[in-house]
């Protein structure tokens, strides 16, 4: 039988390629649509996807049938044409699902590859099948075509996989190398498969059955519709992911500014140009207290009706010129729906659109935290945490203002400084704890007997004070109101079941006499307050330009005593105890002298205070146990009695870290033995019980005796006389001054002899001048004592040769 081979029309073949290479670089396109989708529009795309897929693969197939030129007509059976066009786009749709739906692996892809293939070659030998002419195969080029499709489907679902997971969708290049690779190889199975065809006519009398085309004009038809289609589609898909990508970048914004609003943990709160609440979040519900069922769709005098009473006018104000479009910043409060007060910070930021107020933004911020904390830091930096009175910053600011007042009319006012005498000895022997609430009680009393609207107290110091009395001289008593402080202090407080008391010093200045700047009027005060202290304490006293030389002379005298001690300029002198009934000596009292280079010799009564105010007295106190250690070794030494050194200790002294090892290290150092070693002490240092108790008994412990000087003129109670190791009372010279002629005073002194033998203790009287006191001490049973009857305080030289090696007893 006569076999017919087809020729091929060179532009038809160029046409189907350029089909294949369209479609393929469409389908790429797509892929990216594809992975950007989700749930309906993903479907969609792929529905698109398989169409211009299985067009594109039937147009090439179709066309590339369509090149053939036979020398007879053919007619095509139009059902069988059309059930390969939905062939191709089923296996298109197919192929598409499983490789969108699959994650990428070699066994999916051979999967996927393999249906396609199978759709490819069904489509090509399907429109085969519809040309009404008998068609020979040549199995070997069908096998080859069928594996050329496998292989394009391979290929083309991979590149399409890859794009969907990479998002290469707008790599031009890429995806035209690849559509130039996949429309060789669809078309490079074409006409492989064509290849494997020849013909053979049916007999020229048999009916055609099908529809006979017009093969050239209709193969450009196919090619130029389906070229414009695709590219229809490629600016469908371009314009639609402008769309898309807008869309997508509104609806990130859109959320971005929503997380904004809605996590905000400012309260915002949206409202329209008819004053009607369009927005809020959270933290707007979380501030006022009301829910955001409440807030919705309520009008602006809602929000005013929130807002403290004293703060609405000025908030609808402020509302008015917002919505203006002026931005505002300011601070008010509101009531929260529980009923209490929130401070807010607000800001009412204008909406415009188009230049045009639209409506406006309230944010609110909770700032009472914060503002309490500020309130409170203001007040800690102009108040005194312990006592609640104004501090020094304070009082200098109103003393700088009542200046600044009365500068004109130089109208007079008073300063007064005061100082509390004896609470350095309540606080170091019971501790600071007690010592604040001594402060605490100290400052209330003064507050409540002379505080009012013209009186300003405020303490500048530890156990200082000052206060402003903002009033002519002509109109007030200032020596009345020093009179009621010093009534009010001096009364007992009780601490740990004990009565203490104190007194307090106070020095007045008056504007402008003593000073007309804050600097100069406090300075002057506090020189009038450290004189009552230089004469004895507890009394007041106003500044004259004689203290202010004082002063100089004081500051002068400090400064001299910081340097004493380094040049050796203090020497001990010392006054011997007696036995009366004998006149033998039994001890000496050592008492530190100051050999001033311009002064001459200084008793101590001019520096020891200036020591104890400048810390000095500590090292003071120490120079003068080593010396006296010493000093009475070399007389023992030397063939002296052996008779015991007493000497005064400091409160300072006696509160001193490792009292006991100081001490202790000094006999060792000196040689001295501890039993002659005799220590002074004041009942002031022993307030502190459990304190005291410890560090007296560690020193007589080691044999170092205690005595109990100045005993019966403080305000203590006798029971120290019980709960510490006591070894020896001193009577104070106040009750031998007067004992002649004072009935009072023989029984106060015939009282303590009394009960010291009662508590085996020893007691001397110092302070004896005259026979008529000798006689009454040694009568009322006291036969030790000391004064200047019997001698003065004395160089360690005079007393070595008038008393210690003396050859007869007095």
């Amino acid at each position: 039988m006569e076999h017919i081979y087809g020729t091929h029309d060179r532009v038809l073949v160029l046409f189907s390629y350029v089909i294949a290479v369209a479609a393929s670089y469409t389908v790429l396109s797509l892929a990216g649509a594809v992975g950007r989708s989700k749930g309906k529009k993903r479907w969609l795309w792929l529905m698109c996807g398989a169409v211009i897929m299985g067009m594109g693969i039937w147009s090439t197939h179709f066309v590339g049938m369509l090149a053939i030129s036979l020398p007879f007509p053919v007619a095509y059976n139009l059902n069988t044409v059309l059930l390969s066009v939905g062939v191709s786009v089923v296996a298109s749709f197919i192929a598409l699902v499983v490789i969108s739906r699959c994650k990428q692996g070699i066994l999916q892809f051979l999967g996927a590859g393999v249906f396609s293939a199978i759709g490819i070659s069904a489509i090509h030998y399907i429109g085969m099948s519809a040309m009404q002419i008998n068609v020979i195969y040549t199995p070997g080029y069908v096998v080859l075509s069928i594996l050329i499709a496998f292989v394009a489907s391979y290929a083309a679902l991979g590149l399409f996989s890859y794009i969907i997971d990479h998002g290469e969708e707008d790599n031009h290049w890429r995806k035209l190398g690849s559509g130039l690779i996949m429309g060789t190889a669809i078309v490079g199975m074409h006409y492989t498969g064509m290849l494997a065809v020849h013909f053979e006519p049916r007999h020229h009398t048999a009916r055609i059955t099908g529809v006979v085309l017009d093969q050239k004009w209709l193969a450009y038809v196919i090619a130029g519709g389906t070229l414009f289609t695709l590219w229809l589609s490629v600016v469908g898909m371009f314009i639609s992911r402008r769309f898309s990508n807008k869309d997508t970048e509104i609806l990130v914004t859109e959320k971005w500014y929503r997380s904004l609003y809605e996590n905000n943990q400012d309260g915002i709160i949206s409202i329209d140009l008819d004053m009607r609440i369009i927005g809020f979040n959270p933290a707007a519900s979380r501030i006022t207290g009301i829910s955001s069922s409440a807030f919705k769709d309520q009008n602006m005098m809602f929000i005013l009706s929130i807002v403290a009473v004293e703060e609405q006018d000025r908030m609808q104000k402020l509302f008015s010129r917002s919505f203006a479009g002026e931005e505002l910043s300011y601070e008010t409060a509101i009531i929260h729906q529980d009923g209490h007060r929130v401070e807010i910070s607000v800001v009412n930021a204008p909406v415009m659109v188009d230049g045009q107020v639209v409506g406006t933004y309230v944010i609110a911020r909770d700032v009472t935290e914060e503002k309490r904390a500020k309130e409170k830091n203001h007040y800690l930096a102009f108040h005194d945490e312990l006592t609640g009175l104004p501090n020094r910053r304070m009082f200098n600011e109103l003393l700088s203002q009542t200046i600044e007042a009365h500068s004109e009319t130089m109208e007079p006012f008073a300063v007064m400084v005061m100082d509390l005498d004896r609470f350095k000895i309540i606080n170091d022997s019971l501790g600071h704890m007690y010592g604040d609430l001594f402060l605490q009680e100290m400052s209330s009393r003064i507050r409540h007997s002379v505080v009012n609207e013209n009186v300003t107290l405020a303490r500048i110091g530890g156990d200082e004070f000052a206060m402003l009395c903002r009033f002519s001289r002509k109109n007030m008593n200032v020596t009345a109101i020093a009179e009621q402080m010093v009534a009010a202090i001096e009364q007992p407080y009780r601490l740990k079941e004990q009565d203490f008391y104190v007194t307090v010093s106070i020095g007045i200045a008056f504007f402008p006499c003593h000073g007309q700047d804050e600097v100069q009027l406090l300075k002057n005060a506090d020189t009038a307050m450290y004189e009552v202290k230089n004469n004895g304490k507890n009394d007041y006293q106003f500044f004259s330009d004689d203290l202010d030389e004082q002063l100089l002379q004081r500051i002068e005298m400090e400064g001299d005593l910081r340097k004493a001690l380094e040049r050796g300029e203090f020497i001990l002198y010392y006054q011997p105890q007696i036995r009366a009934d004998n006149n033998q000596i039994i001890g000496v009292e050592a008492l530190i002298r100051w050999q001033h280079p311009d002064k001459g010799l200084l008793p101590p009564g001019l520096f020891i205070s200036h020591a104890e105010e400048t810390g000095q007295i500590v090292e003071l106190g120490n120079w003068v146990l080593r010396e006296a250690c010493r000093q009475m070794r070399l007389w023992q030494d030397a063939g002296g009695p052996l008779i015991p050194v007493a000497v005064n200790l400091s409160s300072q002294q006696f509160h001193q870290y490792n009292l006991h090892g100081e001490i202790m290290g000094i006999l060792e150092e000196s040689g001295l033995a501890p039993q002659y070693l005799e220590l002074e002490i004041t009942e002031s240092m022993m307030m502190n019980a459990s304190a005291s108790a410890g560090i007296l008994n560690n020193l007589t412990r080691n044999g170092i005796r205690i005595s109990l000087d100045d005993f019966g003129t403080g305000y203590s109670s006798f029971s120290y006389l019980k709960l510490y190791p006591i070894h020896k009372v001193k009577i104070d010279r106040s009750f031998i001054k007067d004992i002649v002629a004072s009935s009072d005073d023989r029984a106060i002194v015939s009282t303590i002899i009394t009960m010291a033998r009662h508590l085996n203790m020893q007691v001397i009287a110092e302070g004896i001048e005259t026979k008529e006191q000798l006689d009454i001490v040694v009568e009322s049973g006291c036969i030790k004592v000391q004064g200047y009857y019997y001698s003065r305080p004395l160089p360690p030289e005079e007393l070595e040769a008038n008393f210690l090696l003396a050859t007869q007893s007095l």
